[in-house]
């Protein structure tokens, strides 16, 4: 089972303040474990900030007050982008056909300019799960998966992305229980 670019959907049940009602975008999957970036928790920090501390000049007003994720609690200091079209950036995790992940200078340099990618989100820090973790978590229904939607993505405000990534699955949540089903 290979869940690169879907949703993982935190279950209501899922109380770890980390990934309490959040929606993560599965960058990768493999045997070897996860990784994921949260798409709907922004910080009150903008881009403009982060590009300022990393001395990258900002040609392009609006990137200013562009967003910034906390995409999980690994590496929070770490910055990641993901962003479609792909390009050829110097670091760069394709993910799917039309989105990528990257992790290098160059595009957030772009970005600044007002060069960079058509869409994009902005994220510090990752989402991580050793071999078999997330497989183990899903069994025990903190999570749900769903093929990962461009629009929730990089359109939909972040507080409704939960919402709408739920709706997605056609159930109701709130009619779900957090145990495992037995017959």
């Amino acid at each position: 089972m290979d869940l690169t670019n879907q949703f993982l959907i935190a279950m209501p049940n899922l109380t770890d303040p980390n990934f309490y009602r959040t929606v993560t975008f599965l960058c990768a999957h493999n045997n070897e474990g996860a990784m994921g970036i949260v798409i709907n928790r922004p910080l009150s920090l903008s881009l403009g900030e982060i590009l300022g501390h990393m001395e990258i000049p900002l040609g392009d007003s609006q990137v200013h007050t562009m967003p910034v994720c906390q995409g999980g609690p690994v590496q929070k200091e770490r910055g990641f982008v993901i962003h479609r079209p792909p390009g050829s950036w110097d670091a760069v995790l394709p993910v799917g056909d039309h989105v990528a992940v990257a992790t290098s200078r160059d595009i957030l340099a772009a970005i600044a300019r007002g060069e960079g990618p058509d869409e994009v989100v902005v994220a510090l820090g990752y989402a991580g799960w050793g071999a078999g973790q997330l497989e183990r978590e899903l069994a025990e229904n903190a999570w749900l998966s769903v093929p990962a939607s461009a629009d929730i993505l990089f359109q939909a405000p972040f507080e409704k992305r939960w919402e709408m990534a739920v709706q997605m699955l056609g159930v109701d949540l709130s009619r779900l229980s957090g145990e495992a089903g037995h017959a």
